[in-house]
């Protein structure tokens, strides 16, 4: 069970309220990682500037990203979150489980992409040559490079802030990808 509580509105700053009511119109409700960083009164705003900043990718390129490295951190909350997301971006189910595994036979580039976003977070950060060669020949250029080298990180940061908080999933739960592949 979670120590951390999933903080509600009136038990934030006054900062946080504006966030958890744009939120609200924008999502329809606020997350509960994302309450999670409001028990600080900048994490939550800061990391919002992070997720939502301009970058190469595109949105399906980012929900890869996302796939992958919220995979091989084994974080099931953004897993879930992002397989939702996935979806409104047109993934099907099976083209999700491809991502989470770092794969996208589906797509040349995206699997070039599933794939760096994999090694580099097994790796952390020690990117396999060949996975970096197979990255830039599929089409992406080294600005699109530094900007998947971001989203990693700005996955890895709500990867982390779940593992340790383990507030509540409140997205559709999406299976361990072992037992979907047996």
């Amino acid at each position: 069970m979670s120590k951390f509580n999933v903080l509600t509105r009136a038990e934030v700053s006054e900062k946080n309220q504006n966030i958890f009511d744009s939120l609200e119109k924008k999502v329809g409700f606020v997350p509960n990682l994302y309450a999670a960083y409001a028990h600080s009164n900048n994490a939550l705003e800061n990391y919002l500037n992070l997720s939502g900043a301009k970058t190469t990718l595109s949105a399906k390129e980012k929900e890869a990203v996302n796939l992958a490295v919220s995979e091989v951190n084994q974080c099931f909350y953004c897993l879930s979150a992002h397989t939702a997301i996935a979806k409104m971006n047109g993934f099907t189910d099976e083209e999700i489980l491809e991502l989470r595994a770092g794969k996208a036979s589906f797509n040349t580039k995206l699997n070039g992409l599933a794939a760096f976003a994999k090694n580099i977070t097994e790796k952390r950060g020690a990117t396999d040559a060949t996975v970096l060669e197979n990255f830039l020949n599929a089409g992406y250029t080294k600005e699109n490079l530094i900007d998947t080298i971001v989203l990693v990180g700005d996955k890895t940061i709500s990867n982390y802030v779940h593992s340790t908080t383990q507030v509540p999933i409140d997205f559709p739960l999406a299976q361990p990808l072992n037992t979907i592949e047996a």
